[in-house]
C-alpha cells in the first residue's frame, strides 16, 4: 500500500518561508516523477511543481518561480518544497503526488498516488 505524508504546513506572515514534506512509503519515489499541487479556496488544484525521477525536468507554475524549490531526498523516500518569499496568494491546501512514469506533466490525471494535503497560511 503506497502512503504519501505531507508536513510543514502552517500559518506564516508574508514574507515568510516553509518548508514542506512528503514522506513516502510502499513506493520508491526515485523511479517515478513527482509534484506539488495546491487547492485555494473555490479554485481548481493546480501544479506547483513537478520534479522528473532523474531530476533533468524540473517545472516551475510561473507564479511560484525564483521562490519555491522542489527536492527529494532518495534516501529518506521524501519529497521537499522549499517555499520563500511567501505571498497571502499561496494560501492554499498542499498536496504530494506520485505520477505513473518517470516524467509527468501538469495534470493531475497522471498523478496516482496522493497524500492527504497540508494547509498553508499566509496571512498579509
Amino acid at each position: 500500500q503506497v502512503q504519501l505524508v505531507e508536513s510543514g504546513g502552517g500559518l506564516v506572515q508574508a514574507g515568510g518561508s516553509l518548508r514542506l514534506s512528503c514522506a513516502a512509503s510502499g513506493r520508491t519515489i526515485s523511479r517515478y516523477a513527482v509534484g506539488w499541487f495546491r487547492q485555494a479556496q473555490g479554485k481548481e488544484r493546480e501544479c506547483v511543481s513537478m520534479h522528473s525521477s532523474s531530476g533533468r525536468s524540473t517545472y516551475y507554475v510561473d507564479s511560484v518561480k525564483g521562490r519555491f524549490t522542489i527536492s527529494r531526498d532518495n534516501a529518506k523516500n521524501t519529497v521537499y518544497l522549499q517555499m520563500n518569499s511567501l505571498k497571502p496568494e499561496d494560501t492554499a491546501v498542499y498536496y504530494c503526488a506520485t505520477a505513473r512514469a518517470v516524467v509527468a506533466s501538469t495534470s493531475p490525471g497522471e498523478y496516482d498516488y496522493w497524500g492527504q494535503g497540508t494547509q498553508v497560511t499566509v496571512s498579509s
